[in-house]
C-alpha cells in the first residue's frame, strides 16, 4: 500500500512539474540553471514532432465538438479530454525546454523533461564521446547494447526506451528517438525512475542538441575539476 501511494505522489508530482514547465515556457526562463553553470538544449530533436501532434488534437478538437453539438454533456467531456491533451503535449515540449541538461562546475545534471533526471559528479566520469544512436523496436542486449555496430563506432542502435536497459547498468534519455552523447562512468551512481525503482548506472546515453559542443564542454569541465582537486588538498594539508 506504501509502495501504490508513493508511486501516485510521483506521478502527482510529475504532473505538477510539467503544468509548472508551461509558465516558466511562457516567461522564457529555465529551471535549475544556477549563475556560473551552462545549459545544454536538448528539445529542438522533438519540436517538430511535437508541434505536429498538437496541430493534429487542434485539429481533431474543433471536428468533435462540432459532431457533438447535439450531446452537450459529451460534448463538455470531450472538450475537456482534447484540451487536457493539448495542455499535455505542450507541457513535454516545455518541460524540455525550460529544463535543459545542466552542467556544472562538479556536476553534470542529465533531464529527461519533467520525468527523470540524474547527477553525475564530474570525478566519476571516465570517458566522454559523440555517439549517435537511433532507437528501434527491438530489446537491448543483455549488456545493454542494441543489435547496432560496436561502442565506439559513433552510430548504433540502442533500446530508445527511456528504461536504460534496466539491471544492465545503462541509462537512455533519448529524444526524438535518438541520443548522441554516451558517457562511462568510474563507478555507478543511484538513479531513480518516474515509478520509484531506483537504478545503480554506469553508463549514461543523453542527446544534446549540439552534441559535440556539448562533449567538449563535458571534458573541459572535468578535467578543470581534476585540477582544482590537488589545490584543495594542499589548501587542507596547510591549513593542517
Amino acid at each position: 500500500m506504501k509502495r501504490r501511494h508513493g508511486r501516485v505522489r510521483r506521478l502527482l508530482a510529475h504532473e505538477g512539474r510539467w503544468l509548472a514547465s508551461l509558465v516558466w515556457w511562457v516567461a522564457r526562463r529555465r529551471f535549475g540553471v544556477a549563475a556560473g553553470e551552462r545549459a545544454l538544449p536538448y528539445a529542438a530533436a522533438q519540436s517538430a514532432l511535437v508541434y505536429g501532434l498538437t496541430f493534429v488534437c487542434v485539429v481533431e478538437t474543433a471536428g468533435v465538438h462540432a459532431m457533438l453539438a447535439d450531446v452537450p454533456v459529451a460534448r463538455v467531456v470531450m472538450l475537456v479530454v482534447d484540451v487536457y491533451t493539448v495542455l499535455m503535449l505542450l507541457g513535454f515540449q516545455a518541460a524540455a525546454v525550460t529544463r535543459p541538461h545542466v552542467l556544472g562546475t562538479d556536476h553534470l545534471l542529465l533531464r529527461d523533461g519533467a520525468r527523470r533526471e540524474i547527477r553525475i559528479p564530474l570525478d566519476r566520469i571516465a570517458s566522454v564521446r559523440y555517439d549517435l544512436r537511433f532507437s528501434h523496436d527491438g530489446k537491448a542486449d543483455k549488456d545493454g547494447e542494441g543489435s547496432g555496430k560496436g561502442k565506439g563506432s559513433g552510430k548504433g542502435m540502442d533500446s530508445g526506451d527511456g528504461k536504460g536497459g534496466g539491471g544492465s547498468g545503462v541509462w537512455s534519455l533519448a529524444v526524438g528517438g535518438q541520443t548522441s552523447v554516451t558517457v562511462e562512468l568510474t563507478a555507478p551512481v543511484v538513479a531513480v525512475r518516474l515509478s520509484g525503482r531506483r537504478d545503480e548506472v554506469r553508463t549514461v546515453r543523453f542527446h544534446a542538441d549540439d552534441a559535440r559542443g556539448a562533449m567538449a564542454a563535458v571534458r573541459a569541465a572535468r578535467v578543470a575539476a581534476d585540477e582544482r582537486t590537488p589545490a584543495a588538498d594542499g589548501l587542507t594539508a596547510d591549513a593542517a
